[in-house]
């Protein structure tokens, strides 16, 4: 079990630099938005505009923090909102996106196509975990605590675990309608 803390998280502008994000993660350690595996990162969407083109990348993204994210799809408008699922889509489309009322904060994963694939989902509340892939990430909305064989950590806002099968069952306790977020990620 590895534990990345937010305050130790990468802040760069984004690919279009009409931004700022934070990489939380990316494999290989060191690569960058050309040749990435995998990576997660969190944006603070402060103003409308179009997102960051990444052919070839599959993405998916949830709110973390503000009332909603309108996403201008190809043919279609998606609202992520609190509360709400995560959202899959292809990183070749262009799609802009606008705040619904202020700034927001999303959570963002990207895997390159042929060779990672990712799942995120959305967990409320205290949960115990059972690791089945070789690599889960959960990323923390809110303080929480997990404890791992004889181990407790205490993980805060926005705080990133990542842990194996290896890692055994993990048990994670927080407070009120805390939210944990968890990615799945397998080598194609």
């Amino acid at each position: 079990m590895q534990i990345l803390r937010h305050q130790d998280y990468i802040r760069m502008p984004w690919k279009n630099g009409l931004g700022i994000t934070e990489e939380v993660i990316a494999f290989p350690s060191g690569s960058g938005l050309a040749d990435f595996g995998w990576r997660l990162s969190i944006a603070h969407v402060g103003a409308d505009g179009p997102f960051s083109l990444f052919a070839g990348i599959d993405r998916t993204i949830a709110l973390l923090d503000g009332e909603g994210l309108l996403l201008d799809l190809p043919g279609q408008t998606v609202e992520l909102a609190p509360g709400g699922e995560p959202l899959p889509f292809s990183g070749d489309l262009e799609i802009s996106s606008r705040n619904t009322a202020g700034p927001t904060i999303d959570l963002n994963v990207m895997t390159r196509r042929g060779q990672f694939e990712h799942r995120m989902s959305r967990i409320q509340g205290a949960a115990s975990i059972e690791i089945a892939n070789p690599l889960t990430i959960l990323i923390f909305n809110a303080p929480a605590s997990v404890s791992c064989r004889e181990s407790t950590s205490r993980m805060g806002r926005f705080d990133a675990l990542l842990a194996t099968p290896e890692d055994g069952p993990l048990h994670i306790d927080t407070t009120g309608d805390a939210v944990i977020f968890r990615i799945e990620i397998t080598a194609t």
